[in-house]
Protein backbone atom coordinates (compact mmCIF):
# COMPACT_ATOMS: atom_id res chain seq x y z
CA UNK A 1 0.00 0.00 0.00
CA UNK A 2 1.60 3.26 -1.14
CA UNK A 3 1.44 6.19 1.23
CA UNK A 4 1.47 9.83 0.15
CA UNK A 5 3.64 12.01 2.41
CA UNK A 6 2.04 15.48 2.66
CA UNK A 7 4.08 18.47 1.54
CA UNK A 8 4.14 21.83 3.27
CA UNK A 9 2.76 20.35 6.50
CA UNK A 10 4.69 22.64 8.83
CA UNK A 11 3.34 25.69 6.99
CA UNK A 12 -0.22 24.34 7.17
CA UNK A 13 0.13 23.78 10.91
CA UNK A 14 1.66 27.22 11.39
CA UNK A 15 -1.30 28.84 9.65
CA UNK A 16 -3.95 26.86 11.50
CA UNK A 17 -5.58 28.81 14.34
CA UNK A 18 -6.61 25.74 16.34
CA UNK A 19 -3.17 24.12 16.15
CA UNK A 20 -1.50 27.34 17.28
CA UNK A 21 -3.70 27.42 20.37
CA UNK A 22 -3.25 23.79 21.43
CA UNK A 23 0.49 23.60 20.61
CA UNK A 24 1.41 26.75 22.54
CA UNK A 25 4.67 26.53 24.52
CA UNK A 26 5.63 23.18 22.93
CA UNK A 27 9.30 22.85 22.00
CA UNK A 28 10.30 19.54 20.44
CA UNK A 29 8.05 17.96 17.84
CA UNK A 30 6.38 14.78 16.64
CA UNK A 31 7.22 11.88 14.35
CA UNK A 32 4.64 9.64 12.69
CA UNK A 33 6.49 6.50 11.57
CA UNK A 34 4.58 4.70 8.83
CA UNK A 35 5.58 1.11 8.25
CA UNK A 36 9.31 0.48 7.91
CA UNK A 37 10.36 3.22 5.53
CA UNK A 38 8.18 6.33 5.67
CA UNK A 39 7.63 9.06 8.21
CA UNK A 40 5.98 12.42 8.80
CA UNK A 41 8.10 14.67 10.98
CA UNK A 42 7.51 18.20 12.28
CA UNK A 43 9.80 20.17 14.58
CA UNK A 44 8.20 22.72 16.91
CA UNK A 45 9.84 25.68 18.61
CA UNK A 46 7.84 27.38 21.35
CA UNK A 47 4.60 26.29 19.69
CA UNK A 48 5.65 27.25 16.15
CA UNK A 49 6.16 24.43 13.58
CA UNK A 50 9.40 24.61 11.63
CA UNK A 51 10.97 22.71 8.76
CA UNK A 52 13.69 20.17 9.47
CA UNK A 53 14.28 17.16 11.69
CA UNK A 54 13.09 16.83 15.27
CA UNK A 55 16.35 16.84 17.23
CA UNK A 56 15.66 17.90 20.82
CA UNK A 57 13.02 18.87 23.34
CA UNK A 58 9.77 17.10 24.14
CA UNK A 59 9.30 14.58 21.34
CA UNK A 60 6.32 12.30 20.69
CA UNK A 61 6.73 9.38 18.33
CA UNK A 62 3.83 7.30 17.01
CA UNK A 63 4.58 4.25 14.88
CA UNK A 64 2.52 1.57 13.22
CA UNK A 65 1.69 -0.34 10.05
CA UNK A 66 0.92 1.38 6.77
CA UNK A 67 -2.61 -0.09 6.75
CA UNK A 68 -3.60 1.59 10.02
CA UNK A 69 -2.03 4.92 9.10
CA UNK A 70 -3.63 4.77 5.66
CA UNK A 71 -7.10 4.32 7.16
CA UNK A 72 -6.60 6.94 9.89
CA UNK A 73 -5.42 9.59 7.44
CA UNK A 74 -8.14 9.13 4.83
CA UNK A 75 -10.23 12.21 4.15
CA UNK A 76 -13.27 10.18 5.24
CA UNK A 77 -11.78 7.60 7.64
CA UNK A 78 -13.57 4.33 8.42
CA UNK A 79 -15.51 3.70 11.61
CA UNK A 80 -13.40 4.12 14.78
CA UNK A 81 -10.24 4.97 12.83
CA UNK A 82 -11.60 8.48 12.61
CA UNK A 83 -9.81 9.11 15.93
CA UNK A 84 -6.13 8.94 16.87
CA UNK A 85 -6.85 7.72 20.42
CA UNK A 86 -8.66 4.65 19.14
CA UNK A 87 -6.03 4.01 16.47
CA UNK A 88 -3.55 3.73 19.34
CA UNK A 89 -5.61 0.77 20.56
CA UNK A 90 -5.89 -0.79 17.11
CA UNK A 91 -2.28 -1.10 16.01
CA UNK A 92 -0.45 2.21 16.48
CA UNK A 93 2.09 2.58 19.30
CA UNK A 94 3.48 5.71 20.89
CA UNK A 95 6.76 6.62 22.52
CA UNK A 96 7.42 9.48 24.91
CA UNK A 97 6.39 10.80 28.29
CA UNK A 98 2.80 9.85 29.26
CA UNK A 99 1.93 13.22 30.77
CA UNK A 100 3.43 15.18 27.93
CA UNK A 101 1.47 13.09 25.45
CA UNK A 102 -1.81 13.94 27.18
CA UNK A 103 -0.85 17.62 27.49
CA UNK A 104 -0.35 17.90 23.73
CA UNK A 105 -2.77 15.27 22.51
CA UNK A 106 -5.07 18.02 21.16
CA UNK A 107 -2.20 19.25 18.95
CA UNK A 108 -1.47 15.73 17.67
CA UNK A 109 -5.15 15.10 16.92
CA UNK A 110 -5.40 18.40 15.05
CA UNK A 111 -2.27 17.55 13.06
CA UNK A 112 -3.92 14.31 11.95
CA UNK A 113 -6.94 16.27 10.72
CA UNK A 114 -4.75 18.68 8.77
CA UNK A 115 -2.83 15.82 7.16
CA UNK A 116 -6.17 14.39 6.07
CA UNK A 117 -7.01 17.70 4.48
CA UNK A 118 -9.88 18.43 6.86
CA UNK A 119 -11.06 21.99 6.35
CA UNK A 120 -13.57 23.32 8.90
CA UNK A 121 -15.12 25.46 6.15
CA UNK A 122 -16.01 22.28 4.26
CA UNK A 123 -17.57 20.50 7.25
CA UNK A 124 -21.38 20.43 7.54
CA UNK A 125 -22.67 23.79 8.72
CA UNK A 126 -25.71 24.82 10.74
CA UNK A 127 -28.65 25.52 8.46
CA UNK A 128 -30.95 27.27 10.91
CA UNK A 129 -30.43 29.33 14.05
CA UNK A 130 -32.83 31.54 16.04
CA UNK A 131 -32.61 35.19 15.08
CA UNK A 132 -31.36 37.82 17.48
CA UNK A 133 -33.87 38.77 20.15
CA UNK A 134 -35.56 35.36 20.16
CA UNK A 135 -36.52 34.11 23.65
CA UNK A 136 -36.46 30.33 23.59
CA UNK A 137 -39.01 28.08 25.28
CA UNK A 138 -36.96 26.30 28.00
CA UNK A 139 -37.27 27.69 31.52
CA UNK A 140 -34.66 27.01 34.21
CA UNK A 141 -35.33 26.50 37.92
CA UNK A 142 -33.88 24.83 41.01
CA UNK A 143 -35.26 22.02 43.15
CA UNK A 144 -33.87 20.88 46.50
CA UNK A 145 -33.52 17.11 46.79
CA UNK A 146 -32.58 14.91 49.72
CA UNK A 147 -30.21 12.29 48.31
CA UNK A 148 -28.50 9.58 50.36
CA UNK A 149 -28.38 11.69 53.52
CA UNK A 150 -27.43 15.07 52.03
CA UNK A 151 -29.43 17.96 50.64
CA UNK A 152 -28.66 19.10 47.09
CA UNK A 153 -29.74 22.14 45.09
CA UNK A 154 -30.32 20.74 41.60
CA UNK A 155 -30.77 22.86 38.50
CA UNK A 156 -33.11 21.82 35.70
CA UNK A 157 -34.62 23.22 32.54
CA UNK A 158 -37.98 22.22 31.16
CA UNK A 159 -40.19 22.84 28.16
CA UNK A 160 -43.38 21.37 26.75
CA UNK A 161 -46.52 19.67 28.01
CA UNK A 162 -47.70 16.09 28.04
CA UNK A 163 -45.91 12.90 29.00
CA UNK A 164 -42.90 13.83 31.19
CA UNK A 165 -39.42 12.79 30.06
CA UNK A 166 -36.44 13.11 32.41
CA UNK A 167 -33.21 13.77 30.51
CA UNK A 168 -29.82 12.71 31.91
CA UNK A 169 -26.61 14.09 30.39
CA UNK A 170 -23.32 12.28 29.78
CA UNK A 171 -20.41 11.92 32.22
CA UNK A 172 -18.63 15.18 33.01
CA UNK A 173 -21.12 17.39 31.16
CA UNK A 174 -24.50 18.92 32.04
CA UNK A 175 -28.05 19.39 30.81
CA UNK A 176 -27.16 21.87 28.04
CA UNK A 177 -26.65 18.80 25.85
CA UNK A 178 -30.44 18.51 25.50
CA UNK A 179 -31.06 22.12 24.46
CA UNK A 180 -32.02 21.22 20.89
CA UNK A 181 -34.75 18.82 22.01
CA UNK A 182 -36.13 21.37 24.48
CA UNK A 183 -36.61 23.78 21.56
CA UNK A 184 -38.15 21.20 19.20
CA UNK A 185 -41.89 21.87 19.07
CA UNK A 186 -42.54 18.55 17.34
CA UNK A 187 -41.55 16.99 20.66
CA UNK A 188 -42.58 19.62 23.22
CA UNK A 189 -46.13 19.85 21.84
CA UNK A 190 -46.62 16.29 23.13
CA UNK A 191 -43.99 15.75 25.83
CA UNK A 192 -42.81 17.65 28.89
CA UNK A 193 -39.02 17.57 28.73
CA UNK A 194 -37.02 18.03 31.94
CA UNK A 195 -33.21 18.16 31.68
CA UNK A 196 -31.34 18.29 34.98
CA UNK A 197 -27.70 18.80 35.93
CA UNK A 198 -26.25 16.13 38.20
CA UNK A 199 -24.95 17.46 41.54
CA UNK A 200 -21.42 18.88 41.04
CA UNK A 201 -22.22 19.48 37.34
CA UNK A 202 -23.34 22.57 35.47
CA UNK A 203 -25.45 24.79 37.72
CA UNK A 204 -26.13 22.11 40.36
CA UNK A 205 -23.98 22.99 43.35
CA UNK A 206 -22.28 20.61 45.80
CA UNK A 207 -23.93 19.92 49.19
CA UNK A 208 -23.29 22.32 52.05
CA UNK A 209 -23.52 19.66 54.74
CA UNK A 210 -20.12 18.01 54.34
CA UNK A 211 -16.50 18.79 53.40
CA UNK A 212 -16.80 17.51 49.84
CA UNK A 213 -13.73 19.55 48.79
CA UNK A 214 -11.43 17.34 50.88
CA UNK A 215 -12.56 14.00 49.44
CA UNK A 216 -12.37 12.45 45.96
CA UNK A 217 -15.56 12.64 43.93
CA UNK A 218 -16.85 9.19 42.97
CA UNK A 219 -20.28 8.66 41.42
CA UNK A 220 -21.96 5.57 42.89
CA UNK A 221 -24.96 3.70 41.53
CA UNK A 222 -27.12 4.05 44.63
CA UNK A 223 -26.69 7.84 44.60
CA UNK A 224 -27.16 8.15 40.84
CA UNK A 225 -30.33 6.04 40.80
CA UNK A 226 -31.76 8.08 43.67
CA UNK A 227 -31.74 11.31 41.64
CA UNK A 228 -34.48 10.58 39.05
CA UNK A 229 -36.50 8.82 41.75
CA UNK A 230 -36.34 11.81 44.12
CA UNK A 231 -36.92 14.20 41.23
CA UNK A 232 -40.05 12.33 40.17
CA UNK A 233 -41.40 12.33 43.74
CA UNK A 234 -40.70 16.00 44.34
CA UNK A 235 -42.10 17.11 40.99
CA UNK A 236 -45.08 14.73 41.28
CA UNK A 237 -44.28 13.06 37.95
CA UNK A 238 -46.47 10.03 37.30
CA UNK A 239 -44.38 7.26 35.77
CA UNK A 240 -42.24 9.50 33.55
CA UNK A 241 -40.07 8.37 30.68
CA UNK A 242 -36.33 8.37 31.42
CA UNK A 243 -33.84 9.09 28.64
CA UNK A 244 -30.10 9.28 29.22
CA UNK A 245 -26.96 9.21 27.12
CA UNK A 246 -23.65 7.44 27.90
CA UNK A 247 -23.57 7.22 31.70
CA UNK A 248 -27.21 8.25 31.44
CA UNK A 249 -27.80 5.47 28.91
CA UNK A 250 -26.36 2.98 31.37
CA UNK A 251 -28.55 4.47 34.09
CA UNK A 252 -31.63 4.04 31.89
CA UNK A 253 -31.14 0.27 31.74
CA UNK A 254 -30.18 0.18 35.42
CA UNK A 255 -33.47 1.87 36.34
CA UNK A 256 -35.41 -0.55 34.13
CA UNK A 257 -33.83 -3.46 36.00
CA UNK A 258 -34.26 -2.09 39.54
CA UNK A 259 -37.20 0.35 39.41
CA UNK A 260 -39.41 -0.72 36.52
CA UNK A 261 -42.56 0.28 38.39
CA UNK A 262 -41.46 3.93 38.50
CA UNK A 263 -41.14 4.52 34.73
CA UNK A 264 -43.36 3.84 31.75
CA UNK A 265 -40.35 3.65 29.42
CA UNK A 266 -36.60 4.16 29.33
CA UNK A 267 -34.53 5.26 26.34
CA UNK A 268 -30.89 4.22 26.58
CA UNK A 269 -28.80 6.35 24.23
CA UNK A 270 -25.31 4.88 23.69
CA UNK A 271 -25.94 2.28 26.41
CA UNK A 272 -24.89 -1.33 26.84
CA UNK A 273 -24.65 -4.06 29.45
CA UNK A 274 -21.01 -3.45 30.45
CA UNK A 275 -18.63 -0.72 29.32
CA UNK A 276 -14.95 -1.26 28.57
CA UNK A 277 -12.19 0.85 30.11
CA UNK A 278 -9.60 0.91 32.87
CA UNK A 279 -9.27 3.95 35.10
CA UNK A 280 -5.74 2.81 35.98
CA UNK A 281 -4.48 3.41 32.42
CA UNK A 282 -2.17 6.44 32.00
CA UNK A 283 -4.62 8.10 29.63
CA UNK A 284 -7.44 7.73 32.18
CA UNK A 285 -5.32 8.96 35.09
CA UNK A 286 -4.73 12.11 33.06
CA UNK A 287 -8.45 12.92 33.32
CA UNK A 288 -7.66 14.44 36.72
CA UNK A 289 -3.97 15.29 36.84
CA UNK A 290 -2.46 18.58 38.05
CA UNK A 291 -0.32 18.84 34.91
CA UNK A 292 -3.09 18.10 32.38
CA UNK A 293 -5.84 20.56 31.50
CA UNK A 294 -9.47 19.86 30.67
CA UNK A 295 -8.61 20.42 27.02
CA UNK A 296 -7.34 16.84 26.85
CA UNK A 297 -10.74 15.47 27.91
CA UNK A 298 -12.52 17.70 25.43
CA UNK A 299 -10.36 16.60 22.52
CA UNK A 300 -10.87 12.92 23.38
CA UNK A 301 -14.61 13.51 23.32
CA UNK A 302 -14.28 15.15 19.89
CA UNK A 303 -12.99 11.79 18.69
CA UNK A 304 -16.22 10.18 19.92
CA UNK A 305 -18.35 12.45 17.76
CA UNK A 306 -19.23 11.68 14.16
CA UNK A 307 -16.94 13.21 11.51
CA UNK A 308 -20.09 13.97 9.48
CA UNK A 309 -21.73 16.06 12.23
CA UNK A 310 -21.73 19.89 12.06
CA UNK A 311 -18.35 21.05 13.35
CA UNK A 312 -19.90 23.90 15.33
CA UNK A 313 -22.00 21.42 17.31
CA UNK A 314 -19.06 19.04 17.77
CA UNK A 315 -17.03 21.89 19.24
CA UNK A 316 -19.93 23.02 21.43
CA UNK A 317 -20.23 19.47 22.77
CA UNK A 318 -16.59 19.28 23.83
CA UNK A 319 -16.57 22.82 25.24
CA UNK A 320 -18.74 21.64 28.13
CA UNK A 321 -16.06 19.08 29.00
CA UNK A 322 -13.32 21.67 28.92
CA UNK A 323 -15.27 24.05 31.18
CA UNK A 324 -16.46 21.56 33.82
CA UNK A 325 -15.22 20.81 37.34
CA UNK A 326 -12.01 18.78 36.77
CA UNK A 327 -13.06 15.88 39.02
CA UNK A 328 -16.51 15.40 37.54
CA UNK A 329 -15.58 13.35 34.46
CA UNK A 330 -13.30 10.78 36.06
CA UNK A 331 -15.62 10.62 39.08
CA UNK A 332 -18.61 9.79 36.87
CA UNK A 333 -16.58 7.05 35.18
CA UNK A 334 -16.40 5.24 38.52
CA UNK A 335 -20.02 4.21 37.95
CA UNK A 336 -19.83 3.95 34.16
CA UNK A 337 -16.69 1.78 33.93
CA UNK A 338 -16.21 0.16 37.32
CA UNK A 339 -19.56 -0.33 39.02
CA UNK A 340 -22.14 -0.64 36.25
CA UNK A 341 -22.62 -4.21 35.03
CA UNK A 342 -26.04 -5.37 33.90
CA UNK A 343 -25.02 -8.65 32.26
CA UNK A 344 -26.72 -10.79 34.91
CA UNK A 345 -29.74 -8.54 35.50
CA UNK A 346 -30.63 -7.81 31.88
CA UNK A 347 -32.71 -10.94 31.38
CA UNK A 348 -34.85 -10.05 34.42
CA UNK A 349 -36.08 -6.76 32.93
CA UNK A 350 -39.83 -6.93 32.28
CA UNK A 351 -40.55 -4.85 29.20
CA UNK A 352 -44.28 -5.27 29.80
CA UNK A 353 -43.80 -3.22 32.95
CA UNK A 354 -41.36 -0.71 31.45
CA UNK A 355 -40.68 -0.30 27.74
CA UNK A 356 -36.97 -0.39 26.87
CA UNK A 357 -35.56 1.38 23.83
CA UNK A 358 -31.83 1.33 22.99
CA UNK A 359 -30.07 3.63 20.49
CA UNK A 360 -26.40 3.52 19.44
CA UNK A 361 -24.36 5.61 17.02
CA UNK A 362 -22.02 4.39 14.29
CA UNK A 363 -18.91 6.29 15.41
CA UNK A 364 -19.28 5.63 19.15
CA UNK A 365 -16.53 3.23 20.23
CA UNK A 366 -17.66 3.40 23.89
CA UNK A 367 -21.38 2.59 23.66
CA UNK A 368 -20.96 0.96 20.28
CA UNK A 369 -23.50 -0.61 17.91
CA UNK A 370 -22.28 -3.98 19.09
CA UNK A 371 -22.89 -3.19 22.77
CA UNK A 372 -26.34 -1.82 22.09
CA UNK A 373 -27.34 -4.81 20.00
CA UNK A 374 -26.02 -7.15 22.70
CA UNK A 375 -28.21 -5.40 25.28
CA UNK A 376 -31.20 -5.58 22.94
CA UNK A 377 -30.82 -9.36 22.57
CA UNK A 378 -30.44 -9.79 26.34
CA UNK A 379 -33.57 -7.74 27.16
CA UNK A 380 -36.55 -9.54 25.70
CA UNK A 381 -39.11 -7.16 24.21
CA UNK A 382 -36.71 -4.21 23.88
CA UNK A 383 -36.14 -2.23 20.68
CA UNK A 384 -32.78 -1.27 19.19
CA UNK A 385 -32.07 1.61 16.82
CA UNK A 386 -28.83 1.63 14.84
CA UNK A 387 -28.02 5.27 14.17
CA UNK A 388 -25.92 5.58 11.02
CA UNK A 389 -23.62 8.59 10.89
CA UNK A 390 -23.96 9.37 14.61
CA UNK A 391 -21.42 9.46 17.43
CA UNK A 392 -21.49 9.27 21.24
CA UNK A 393 -23.41 12.55 21.76
CA UNK A 394 -26.16 12.41 19.11
CA UNK A 395 -28.58 14.83 20.81
CA UNK A 396 -26.05 17.67 20.76
CA UNK A 397 -23.51 16.83 18.03
CA UNK A 398 -26.13 16.30 15.30
CA UNK A 399 -29.56 17.06 16.81
CA UNK A 400 -31.60 17.24 13.61
CA UNK A 401 -30.56 13.75 12.57
CA UNK A 402 -30.97 12.40 16.10
CA UNK A 403 -34.52 13.72 16.32
CA UNK A 404 -35.36 11.81 13.15
CA UNK A 405 -34.22 8.59 14.84
CA UNK A 406 -36.00 9.47 18.09
CA UNK A 407 -39.46 10.38 16.76
CA UNK A 408 -40.61 6.80 16.00
CA UNK A 409 -39.69 5.78 19.55
CA UNK A 410 -41.63 8.69 21.03
CA UNK A 411 -44.59 7.72 18.84
CA UNK A 412 -44.55 4.23 20.34
CA UNK A 413 -44.45 5.64 23.86
CA UNK A 414 -47.29 8.02 23.08
CA UNK A 415 -49.38 5.24 21.55
CA UNK A 416 -48.86 3.04 24.60
CA UNK A 417 -50.01 5.88 26.88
Amino acid sequence: MAFMIPTGLSSSLKDDGEFKLVARDWTGGFRFLIGEDEKIEVAIENGVPTDGEVLAGDIITIRGPVEIWGALLQTQPPRFLNDLAVALQMGLQREGNDIFFTQYYPALARAVEIIRGTNPDQVQTISTHPSGGTIEAPVGRYVNLDLCGDSYRVYFEEAGTGIPILLQHTAGSHGIQWRHLLSCTSITDRFRLIAYDLPFHGKSVPPTGRHWWSEPYRLRGEFLRSIPLAFSDTMALERPVFMGCSVGGALALDLAARHAERFRAVISVEGGLKMDGDLADPEARAFFHPQVSNQYKGRLMHGLTSPTAPEAYRQETIQTYMSGWPQSFIGDLEYYLNEYDLRELAATIDTKAVAVHIMNGEYDYSGSWEKGEEAHHAIRGSTWTRMDGMGHFPMCEDPDRFIQYLMPILAKIEAAA
